[in-house]
This record gives C-alpha cells, sequence and structure tokens, in this order.
C-alpha cells in the first residue's frame, strides 16, 4: 500500500467495539442509555447551578465547567460510535479523524486543569475560611476557568497540527473505536518520533502539573486538619472534598489503565474496554457522585421539580 500525505486522504477505517454480532443491540441498548444518562445528568447540574442562587459559589461555578466538559467530552466520539454500531459502517472521513483528536484532547485537558482548580477551591476554603471570599472572588474564578480552556486549546492544536503532517496508507485501519492520538500514531506511515517527544515531554507536563497541584492542595489540607484534630473538622473536610476526592481518583485511574496499564500489554481489547470507561463511565458518574452527597444540590433540584410540577 502506498504512503499518501494528508491532503489526498479521504476517510479511514476504524475497528470498532470488540463486540460479538448477537451482543451488538444489547450492547448499543446499554451505551445509548449510558450516554443520555451523561447529558441529562450533566446538563441537569449545569441549569440547577444556573438558576439556583445558593449555588452561586465558586466551588459549583467550576462543577458547572466540569459538567459541561463532560457533555462535551462525550459527544465527541460516541454518537459516533453508536452510529458505527448501528449502520456497521465503520469508516470515518480525514477530517473527521483529525477533530476528533483535537477535542478529544481539548476536553479531556480541560477535565484535568478543572480537577486541579477545584482542589485549590476546596484548599482555600479549608486553610483560610475567614478570607474565603476574598481570595475565592469572581475575577480569580473566571480568570482559572479562562486559563483551563485556554490552555487546553493550545495543547490539543499543538498535537492535532503534528498530526496532519503524517502520511497515512491508502486503506488506513484506526486500532480502535475513534481516533485516539496513540491509534492514530500507530497507523501511520510516517515517522512519529517527533509527535511522540511532544506527547512525552508537553502531554506529560500537562497532565503532572495538574495531579501535582491536586496532590500539594490535599497535603496541606491534610496538615491544616492536624493541627487541630477534631471529628467535626474530620468531618466537615469530608463532606467538602469527599466528591472532588472520588472523582479524582475516578478520572486519573481510568487514565492510568487507558494508557499505562492496558498499553503495556498486548490486548487491544483491553485498551478498548479501558477507553469505553474513560469515555462513557466516567463522565456519567461525576453528576450522581457530586448529588447524591451534596445538600445544596438536593435542595436546589426538590426546590426546581417543586416549582415545575405547582407553578
Amino acid at each position: 500500500m502506498s504512503c499518501q500525505n494528508q491532503s489526498s486522504m479521504s476517510e479511514f477505517l476504524l475497528q470498532g467495539l470488540p463486540v460479538q454480532p448477537e451482543q451488538q443491540r444489547m450492547c448499543f441498548t446499554l451505551f445509548l442509555g449510558m450516554y443520555l444518562t451523561t447529558m441529562l445528568g450533566n446538563l441537569l447540574i449545569i441549569l440547577l447551578i444556573r438558576l439556583d442562587s445558593r449555588l452561586h459559589t465558586p466551588m459549583y461555578f467550576f462543577l458547572s465547567h466540569l459538567a459541561l466538559s463532560d457533555v462535551s467530552f462525550s459527544s465527541v466520539t460516541v454518537p459516533k460510535m453508536l452510529i458505527n454500531m448501528q449502520t456497521q459502517h465503520l469508516s470515518i472521513s480525514y477530517s473527521d479523524c483529525v477533530s476528533q483528536v483535537y477535542f478529544y484532547l481539548f476536553f479531556a485537558c480541560v477535565d484535568n486543569f478543572l480537577l486541579a482548580v477545584m482542589a485549590y477551591d476546596r484548599y482555600v476554603a479549608i486553610c483560610f475560611p475567614l478570607h474565603y471570599t476574598v481570595k475565592m472572588n469572581p475575577e480569580l474564578c473566571i480568570f482559572l476557568v479562562t486559563g483551563c480552556w485556554f490552555l487546553s486549546g493550545v495543547h490539543s492544536l499543538l498535537h492535532t497540527i503534528l498530526v496532519d503532517q503524517l502520511s497515512f496508507s491508502t486503506k488506513t485501519l484506526i486500532p480502535h473505536f475513534f481516533c485516539d492520538l496513540t491509534a492514530v500514531l500507530k497507523s501511520s506511515c510516517s515517522d512519529t518520533t517527533l509527535n511522540e517527544l511532544v506527547i512525552f515531554v508537553e502531554g506529560g507536563l500537562f497532565l503532572i502539573i495538574p495531579f501535582s497541584g491536586i496532590l500539594g492542595s490535599y497535603i496541606c489540607m491534610v496538615a491544616t486538619i492536624l493541627k487541630v484534630l477534631s471529628i467535626k473538622r474530620i468531618s466537615k473536610a469530608l463532606s467538602t472534598c469527599g466528591s472532588h476526592l472520588f472523582v479524582v481518583a475516578l478520572y486519573y485511574g481510568t487514565i492510568a489503565s487507558v494508557y499505562f496499564v492496558s498499553s503495556s500489554g498486548k490486548s487491544k481489547e483491553k485498551d478498548i474496554i479501558a477507553s469505553v470507561m474513560y469515555l462513557i463511565v466516567t463522565p456519567m458518574l461525576n453528576p450522581f457522585i457530586y448529588s447524591l452527597r451534596n445538600k445544596d444540590i438536593k435542595c436546589a433540584f426538590v426546590d426546581f421539580v417543586w416549582a415545575k410540577v405547582f407553578s
């Protein structure tokens, strides 16, 4: 097969999900239900935060952006995956594939930065409770969120431009159910040394720096709590940080399973299953994690339903 540059490529073939034909309908129904749950849960959180004045605080401001990012993150890949499952047409155009690479990296990076910003917010709330409203003022919150979206755009644009310089064979098979960056690089017939170097250096920094910020924030919080140890303070810290800590563990745990644990083996099926967890399950669970133990969101939801029913 001849190696062609990006201008002459029209489409790629996706490997798709490792699902038996007799299981296709069941898996389609399952993933469709999970995607709709993701959309409904996250959009409901955004709506409640928008409508209820009790939720107009920095923590919920950041949470609304996380919910928006999760909705967008799932929408980058899941609808195309569902269409492919239903039609058994596994091709994707070159432009759509590059777009998937860009937006997948973009929203994954937004989540990464937002989790770090939310950890800083919790750090200020616990370590400087009397100065919280002064330190976490609206101008700072807007600046932090804008920085998350801007840096994520720069990050994803860099990798997308490098992918656009690669060449591919006439019938390229992407060994995945969507255009994941690493899968696209493996499918190229060009030298991808530069791409891999940028992923290792720049991508590594964009992952390690936010994670280090989260880790440092929690170390400071633990140190502050231990200075005056009491059941009340521990209970308050858990109620304040428990949901965020669980989401952080889920987010970085699935990243590790996708890009470190599963990739170390030879099974492509394990890679794909890990990606399903990362792309579908995590965004679906986030609204439940933040709402089940959150009195403010529960009250806002009850008030919202009550107003709609009896208005």
